[in-house]
Parts: structure tokens; sequence; C-alpha cells
């Protein structure tokens, strides 16, 4: 019994005795060796005021027109009305998406729900950002507007609610900042990992790196289907006269 004692003592002081001595060395290295100079961070001017585009942005609307956009019904020019540094949807002629596909993004993007209040609900200033033409990032006027809490303004329509309501009274710019990560998947379409999204409403955090459940359903069960790793920007027509500007994305792939 004794030498069995013994042994243990043995094994539990070296068990404490080597981590402690590591600790130690580490204490005795230079600062420098846990100092890298590679790869270096690449210089970004940002913006000149705030919500300005930073140098590397790829800009979706700058007031002037709405080039970077066409009809997501034929790819025609998009017919949505351009007026005063601002873009409104027009009821009935369909939704709009980007020339260009985009994986991983940080997006800016500002819009208002009309000063005339219409309807309740999910009748009151709706339209939809869609990252890749499938992730929905809800906007609505949640302003006083009682509806289901994953539909709201700032909700992943139908999966995630916001963690508050940051709207602003109609006829006033609400503003998105978001980082989507785009979800992954192997040679055989297998889901690897799914997306997942941070987004700032008004320069509060509603969407706290939520993983998303699969494409936006507005009925059943979201579900990953493979896709190709970059897909166009989807806005939605919903029948609303919402407005929009200063709209910028960074390439985060």
């Amino acid at each position: 019994m004794k030498l069995q004692v013994l042994i243990l003592f043995l094994v539990l002081g070296t068990v404490i005795l080597i981590p402690a001595m590591a600790q130690q060395k580490d204490i005795k290295l230079p600062p420098e060796a846990t100092e890298f100079y590679e790869p270096k961070v690449k210089v970004v001017t940002p913006g000149k005021e705030n919500n300005l585009p930073p140098a590397d942005a790829i800009v979706l609307f700058d007031g002037s027109n709405l080039n970077a956009w066409v009809s997501d019904r034929d790819e025609s020019a998009a017919p949505w009305k351009v007026e005063n540094g601002i873009f409104t949807v027009v009821p009935k002629t369909g939704g709009i998406k980007t020339k260009e596909s985009f994986g991983d993004v940080q997006v800016h993007v500002e819009w208002r729900a009309p000063s005339e209040v219409k309807g309740k609900g999910q009748g009151r200033g709706n339209s939809g950002f869609f990252f890749m033409g499938k992730y929905e990032l809800q906007i609505l006027d949640s302003y006083e507007n009682e509806t289901y809490s994953n539909g709201q303004a700032a909700s992943i329509y139908k999966q995630h609610p916001p963690l508050a309501n940051a709207m602003r009274p109609p006829g006033e710019w609400n503003t998105y900042d978001a980082i989507f990560t785009a979800p992954r998947f192997n040679k055989d379409g297998m889901l690897i990992s799914p997306a997942r999204i941070t987004v700032l409403h008004n320069g509060v955090l509603v969407q706290n790196n939520v993983e998303l459940r699969g494409p936006t359903e507005y009925i059943g069960i979201p579900h990953y289907v493979a896709h190709p790793e970059a897909l166009p920007i989807h806005l939605q027509d919903h029948g609303d006269l919402v407005s929009f500007r200063n709209i910028w994305v960074r390439k985060l792939d």
C-alpha cells in the first residue's frame, strides 16, 4: 500500500511540475517570440464620413443610377424609380438583383419605410434584403407595428427574431450593417458549414453571429441545397414603397 501511495505521489508531482516548468520557460521567452509580420495587413482608407464606403468597397448605389442592378424576372434594366439620390420600389414590377455575385460580404444598406402609414403587420413597409438571393434580412416598418417576432424588421425571416427593435419612425432612414458568411458545401453537395450573419440595425446589435438553418422559406422548414459559392444580392418587391440609398459591399473571401 505504501509503495502504491508513493507511486501515486510521484505521478501527481510530475503532472503538476511539467506545466509549471513550461510556463516558466514561456516567461523567459523574448517578446519577439510572439510577434509576426506576415501576412501584412492591407491598408483600407475608410469613408470620409460615417456610412460612406471605404476604399475597397463595391458601391451598388451611389444615388445616381441602378446600373449595378437588373430585374430579377428577366435581367432587363432594373425597373425601380431613381430620384433625388434615392431609389424606390415600383410595386408589381418584381424585385431587382445585382449584376455581380457575392459570397462572404460586409454590407451597408440604408432604407426608409413610407412616411404615410398604410396597412399593418407584414403589410406595412415590407421588402427584403436577400444575401445570395436566398437568405433574407427582413425589411419592414416595425415601428409600433405588431407582427410575429421572426418576421419583424432585422429578423432573419422566419428563423431568428432580432435581439431588439431598433426601428426609427416611418419616413426616417434606417441603416443595416451586416457581416454575412456564406455556407460551404463539399464536392458531393453536402453541407460543410452553414451560413452565419451578424447585423447592426441603426448601430444596435440585433443578430449576433447567428447560424442560418437554410435559405428563407415562407412556408415550411428551411433546409440547405448545394448552390454556387457566389450569387447575386436581391431586393424584394413586396408591393410597398420602400426606398433605398447608399448601398455598398466589401468582399470578405
